[in-house]
């Protein structure tokens, strides 16, 4: 059986603003820069070239993924290789058309919109994005009724880049109006490793191969991750080893936070044995886990899942999520051959 991990604070959960310094700070600026996706950046670099010799606006750009694989990074990257502003948003933020509209009318010639969380924009909003995007303009509606009249306002030729991390709850209006769409994968070793080691030296991080490797493979894949485990790592360095990051420190520091070697956090290993050990095995519905585990939906379907599911430690099926043998073996758990109490709890089909 896995040990009780309740005293432990998922870091890979937490929230701290500091983290959101840190990222900014360590955020390449130019393209040249950008570390791993490159199939995406290849894309980005041909389009951007194209624009800047025709002296026109970029197509719409729509980026797919989980967080933290450089959807925001790279539309500050756009903004900066076009020479033009960026203006960022989010769709919780864009409660009202007045509030799209403010900015729409707001921007100038090439500015850059970018909506994070895009799939969350209500309709009545999202509404006002067709013709801005599709005829650079946006109509006003005046009185109702029989006297109701329209009046189209004219914008700046601008370029919207969308981020989402649920692609598929954009209507299909709105997605067929981006130009450019790119789906951002998980980071190999590799270029994570790549990565640590630029964050460390521009943080003056003493840290050696090993180091970064073993800070590099529990990362999830996730450059945002690596990031703010190297942030941790540093400072048990700090205090329990000269502040040099070596394999064998980076191991107890992670260990310590409660981080295994694949990266898996508490809650990934909660969530395993919650499917495994409550509801016999799977399937179990998102909302029963959620409930059970006391976590947002949002949260296990956009940071916690995607991993889980490239790591084969759950697959989903249309009544609910199943653990695999690979995740009986991981927790060390025996195999369960029947439905358990709350095994079919949710048979309609899920998310």
């Amino acid at each position: 059986m896995i040990q009780e991990e309740s005293n432990h604070t998922d870091i890979l959960r937490v929230h701290d603003a500091r983290d959101d310094e840190l990222v900014f700070s360590l955020r390449p600026l130019r393209i040249k820069e950008y570390i791993g996706q490159r199939n995406v950046v290849e894309t980005l670099q041909i389009a951007i070239e194209a624009a800047l010799q025709r002296k026109e606006s970029l197509d719409h750009i729509l980026f797919n993924g989980p967080p933290g694989l450089g959807k925001t990074t790279l539309a500050h990257i756009i903004a900066n290789e076009m020479g033009t502003k960026i203006i960022t948003s989010s769709g919780p933020a864009l409660e009202k058309g007045g509030d799209l509209m403010g900015i729409l009318t707001h921007l100038e010639k090439g500015d850059i919109l970018f909506i994070d969380e895009i799939h969350r924009i209500p309709k009545i909003v999202e509404e006002f994005l067709y013709p801005a995007m599709e005829d650079y303009a946006v109509d006003f509606i005046f009185d109702k009724g029989v006297h109701a009249r329209t009046h189209r306002y004219r914008l700046e030729p601008f370029t919207l880049i969308g981020a989402t991390t649920r692609s598929g709850l954009l209507s299909a209006p709105l997605r067929e109006r981006f130009g450019i769409t790119r789906d951002l994968d998980f980071y190999d070793e590799g270029d994570l490793i790549l990565i640590v080691k630029r964050s460390a030296s521009i943080l003056e991080i003493p840290i050696d191969a090993d180091g970064a490797y073993e800070i590099a493979r529990r990362s999830r894949g996730t450059p945002r991750v690596a990031n703010r485990l190297l942030k941790r790592v540093r400072d048990f360095a700090q205090v329990r080893a000269q502040g040099n990051i070596t394999q064998e420190v980076a191991h107890a520091a992670l260990s310590l936070e409660g981080i295994d070697e694949l990266g898996l956090g508490v809650t990934d290993r909660k969530l395993l044995k919650t499917i495994i050990v409550n509801y016999k095995g799977g399937p179990a519905g998102i909302e029963a886990l959620a409930s059970t585990l006391q976590i947002e939906t949002d949260v296990l379907l956009d940071v916690v899942e995607p991993y889980l599911l490239k790591m084969g430690l759950i697959i989903r099926t249309p009544q609910g999520r199943k653990a695999t043998d690979k995740a009986y073996a991981l927790l060390n758990l025996p195999q369960q051959s029947d439905m358990g109490l709350f095994g079919n709890t949710e048979v309609k089909r899920e998310r």
